[in-house]
């Protein structure tokens, strides 16, 4: 019996600060909102705030982006972005969260708004290294329930000069429970996986997109018995890094498998625990796989990244950032790849708000 996909990448508009910024979020998200029916009240608070978003970006950011998306829930979508700047950071966010208030020298001017606007926000920043802020526009304000109670975010970003990315994600539950309209019951264990297929451009596009496809439909619930699905899948094709886990929250504990240069960080106590995967290839070379079983406690956060982002990272460098949503978890860790030349993805997990 497979699984049902709950999320998975899906295409990215990412658009950096320059002096049009603001013109070219507002129309991606006016077409985005029109793909999804957001009504006209919701539509136009969607382009409102992302001018607003983009706006903050081009006068006090260093440097960033607006990343803009549909994500979905059962039969529920929503238009999303996500701004992630290289400084300075925010000195007080709660002031600046008043609508109109504004703070020289740091985002700030029109984030009231934004939080006004939005079904979903939610921001963290660092003094001296940059801020990311996340808002969700449902149809009608109906915001759906995360499924099994995980909460579950990921970014993919292409390498510069490429229009499609070669690292892909997509998280399914173990048995093919019948979801309800927000998405919200599926039970037991969620099996999460990050794939980086080899090189870049369209060739490692398509080994990616058969990985995530074979994710889907594998019958296996365990680590392992995917990636042997998954390798015989990508066989033809220029193959993937790639890790499985399986996060089940009842148990207290997350079941893994990995192959290659992905990195998988358990993230506790403000300290980090990784979880190795095996040289290799899959679709060319499967080594003699290793499954093993890690403590998943209250409050620790699954993070899986490709190699595009240095594994250098550390939790202390980021306070107060696990405690916040997934998607902005992962913006923030995906923020320090900085303009690196290579297709990056990152995908956090963690027990959802309650």
């Amino acid at each position: 019996m497979t699984g049902r996909i709950l999320a998975q990448a899906d295409d990215i508009a990412w658009l950096r600060v320059d002096v049009g910024l603001p013109m070219a979020a507002r129309r991606e998200a006016a077409r985005l909102a029109h793909r999804v029916g957001l009504d006209g009240t919701k539509g136009s608070a969607v382009e409102l705030a992302v001018t607003e978003a983009a706006t903050n970006l081009q006068k006090h950011a260093t440097d960033g982006s607006v990343a803009l998306r549909v994500v979905r829930a059962g039969h529920l979508a929503a238009v999303e972005f996500v701004a992630t700047d290289t400084g300075p950071g925010i000195a007080d966010v709660a002031r600046v969260m008043v609508d109109g208030a504004s703070s020289t020298g740091s985002l700030g001017l029109g984030l009231g708004s934004i939080v006004r606007l939005a079904d979903v926000f939610d921001i963290h920043t660092v003094r001296g290294r940059g801020t990311t802020v996340l808002a969700q526009f449902w149809a009608e304000g109906r915001v759906p329930s995360p499924p099994a109670g995980i909460d579950a975010g990921g970014l993919t970003r292409p390498i510069g000069g490429e229009e499609v990315c070669g690292d892909t994600w997509a998280i399914r539950t173990a048995g093919a429970e019948a979801p309800s309209e927000g998405g919200q019951d599926a039970v037991g264990p969620v099996i999460a996986m990050m794939c980086d297929g080899l090189g870049h451009g369209p060739q490692a596009a398509r080994a990616a997109n058969t990985a995530r496809e074979a994710f889907r439909d594998s019958p296996h619930t365990g680590p392992a018995g995917i990636l042997d699905d998954l390798h015989r899948a990508l066989r033809g094709t220029r193959g993937a890094a790639i890790a499985v886990a399986a996060v089940d929250l009842a148990a207290s504990r997350v079941d893994f498998c990995g192959v290659g240069n992905v990195s998988t960080v358990l993230v506790g106590d403000e300290r980090r625990t990784s979880l190795l995967s095996a040289p290799g290839i899959v679709g060319h070379h499967l080594p003699r796989l290793r499954p093993f079983t890690a403590p998943f406690p209250t409050g620790c956060v699954l993070v899986l990244h490709t190699d595009g982002l240095s594994d250098r990272w550390e939790p202390r460098a980021f306070p107060g950032l696990f405690a916040r949503r997934a998607t902005v978890v992962g913006a923030q860790i995906l923020r320090e790849a900085g303009g690196r030349r290579d297709d990056v993805g990152v995908l956090a997990l963690k027990a959802a708000r309650g």
